[in-house]
């Protein structure tokens, strides 16, 4: 009968162990970049396992050492055998046939939603964020460590692809406690879609929402000349907004911050110019012979369209 107190019933003594020298290293590295903690000394640390912080087990005595701490320990059965599952997909990378994280997950009653939590978090730990992505966002899971896993896909996406953050933020719509998770996910946004960058300030606190609206503003300017930045730029000059948000913007482009921006005062004139203030335009001063061309064409392809 299965007891998860005896060691050889949680790790057969037939399994290769896999902490090798070059595993380890490699552990090691993928600790660093996550700013010296996996997801795993995460768990741990959320459970209150101090004692448990040596992972990975450097030696099969150490390993044998974690199993009894993790048997003694105050926490539930469900717990602690959701860790030794993600130990034993330590395992599994040994020999794809042996697949001890299931048949344990099968005889221990691993729950399912567990197996599939450790397993993406596992996942994340080995930098496998495309198919961690599948298992961190199913629907049985509540989403736990969300500001920490949106922060790792933000920081480990390919350079210009945001689909990684923005698809675990739009499947999981976690509530985010931490500002650099929420500055990494406005970027992600910033950068794709500039309509839903607006949407997502007005879901902030007033004065986190012109902070962020200010941010926004600054990403479309800074960005380097392309066709997208264009139209990110005509997106900007566009938009719909509230009455707080139209000085926010006039403010920060005149006066603030904003007004060292290049194309500051250009992008003034767009929007006046978008929201059919004509008038103020033509008594504008300093328009570049450039720009005058495409604010009059912006003029007529908007219909007259007002504020």
């Amino acid at each position: 009968m299965f007891d998860y107190n005896n060691f050889e019933h949680v790790f057969p003594t037939a399994a290769v162990f896999p902490y090798g020298r070059k595993s380890i290293q490699e552990t090691e590295t993928f600790r660093k970049s996550f700013n010296g903690a996996l997801f795993i000394d995460r768990v741990l640390s959320a459970l209150g396992l101090s004692k448990a912080k040596t992972y990975p087990p450097k030696q099969e005595s150490a390993l044998a050492s974690l199993h009894q701490v993790l048997c003694e320990a105050d926490i539930s059965i469900h717990h602690r055998l959701s860790i030794f599952y993600y130990l034993l997909l330590d395992f599994d990378g040994q020999d794809a046939r042996t697949q001890y994280s299931t048949k344990f997950a099968e005889v221990s009653g691993v729950p399912k939603n567990y197996q599939i939590l450790m397993r993406g978090l596992w996942l994340l730990d080995h930098q496998q964020f495309e198919r961690a992505l599948e298992h961190v966002t199913h629907p049985s899971l509540i989403p736990d460590f969300a500001d920490e896993i949106l922060i790792t896909f933000a920081k480990n996406c390919p350079p210009g692809d945001y689909s990684l953050p923005l698809a675990y933020y739009h499947t999981v719509q976690p509530i985010l406690k931490s500002q650099e998770a929420i500055q990494l996910l406005f970027n992600a946004m910033a950068q794709t879609s500039v309509t839903e960058a607006l949407t997502y300030t007005r879901a902030q606190p007033e004065a986190a929402r012109e902070q962020l609206f200010k941010q926004l503003i600054s990403s479309v300017l800074e960005a380097a000349p392309s066709e997208e930045t264009a139209d990110r730029a005509t997106e900007l000059v566009g938009l719909a907004l509230a009455d707080a948000e139209e000085q926010w913007f006039e403010e920060f482009l005149s006066q603030g911050e904003g007004r060292r921006l290049k194309h500051s005062k250009d992008t003034l004139l767009m929007r006046k110019l978008a929201t059919g203030r004509y008038s103020e335009v033509v008594r504008e001063k300093g328009v570049g012979s450039n720009w005058a061309t495409i604010l009059e064409g912006m003029k007529s392809g908007l219909g007259g369209r007002t504020a």
